[in-house]
């Protein structure tokens, strides 16, 4: 009889970098990194349309990465036409949206997501995911507020 791991974060990191690479190989299909599918779901998230520094604040404070990072994926975003440049209203930042191709590529990333959410998580039973889904959640929320103190 196998014992349960127990979770800490050796796991939950085999656990993401086994997922990620399902993603991964996904996207390569596409053209598309996973930092640019982040940018775009970021938008997407956003009705179609984000201020750059909305988009440059949740990337860098999800990811961990800097912001030159975020700023050149928006660059090859835009240099790609899946992302351009809005004109800003009154008292808003600059914006980014999608264009019709963009909006037609994060569509078809976001279905082959589902399936592959599908096939990982499926037949899990609803009860688990969730205990698995808060205890996450806080040790996300712990671990960024432990950064935030240095």
């Amino acid at each position: 009889m196998s014992t349960a791991p127990t979770l800490n974060g050796q796991v939950i990191g085999q656990a993401h970098y086994a997922t990620r690479a399902v993603l991964e190989g996904t996207l390569a299909r596409t053209g598309i990194t996973f930092l640019q599918v982040v940018a775009l779901n970021v938008t997407a998230d956003n009705g179609g349309a984000v201020e750059r520094d909305r988009l440059v604040g949740r990337m860098t404070g999800t990811l961990k990465i800097d912001e030159p990072a975020v700023l050149a994926t928006i660059a090859e975003l835009r240099s790609a036409g899946l992302l351009e440049a809005l004109p800003a209203e009154a008292g808003e930042d600059a914006r980014v949206g999608f264009t019709d191709e963009g909006l037609a590529l994060h569509g078809r990333i976001a279905a082959a997501v589902a399936e592959i959410t599908e096939r990982l998580y499926g037949d899990l039973p609803a009860d688990d995911l969730a205990t698995a889904g808060r205890l996450l959640s806080l040790v996300t929320a712990r671990a960024n507020a432990e950064l935030a103190g240095t």
